[in-house]
């Protein structure tokens, strides 16, 4: 990290693992090496669904300092996501965010924030302003 700031990490959840890695692809392409990334798609037998577990590797292979964000795309990603930030515990889960925007595009935009160093405040902040009022 040369003595900077690290980034804010970005977990991408889906129900879908094509849709997760797809979209976590997408993000890479467009925001290069700067951000920690991870994705956790389908159940623990790769199908449709999420899985706690899964998400918290995901969370920890995105770790950073700075945070890491998280985007889901239904019901089920968002309570599986908040049962992993539970396990994940204190200090650190403190520093993890769910964010209510759309996946793609949030991640696209949240990933692109963070690597111009943006606190996690901000990184959620920008992808939640593309979420429908």
């Amino acid at each position: 990290m040369n003595g900077k700031t690290p980034n804010v990490g970005i977990v991408i959840v889906s129900h879908s693992p094509l849709i997760a890695r797809g979209t976590a692809d997408m993000v890479r392409q467009m925001a290069g090496d700067s951000v920690p990334l991870a994705w956790s798609g389908g159940n623990r037998h790769g199908e449709l669904g999420t899985d706690a577990g899964g998400i918290l590797k995901a969370i920890e292979e995105a770790w950073s300092e700075a945070g890491v964000a998280v985007f889901v795309d239904l019901g089920g990603a968002e309570t599986n996501s908040e049962m992993a930030i539970e396990m994940l515990g204190p200090p650190r889960s403190q520093k993890v965010s769910i964010c209510n925007a759309p996946v793609v595009e949030g991640a696209v935009i949240a990933a692109a924030e963070a690597s111009g160093g943006a606190p996690l405040s901000r990184v959620v902040a920008t992808a939640e302003e593309l979420s429908p009022r």
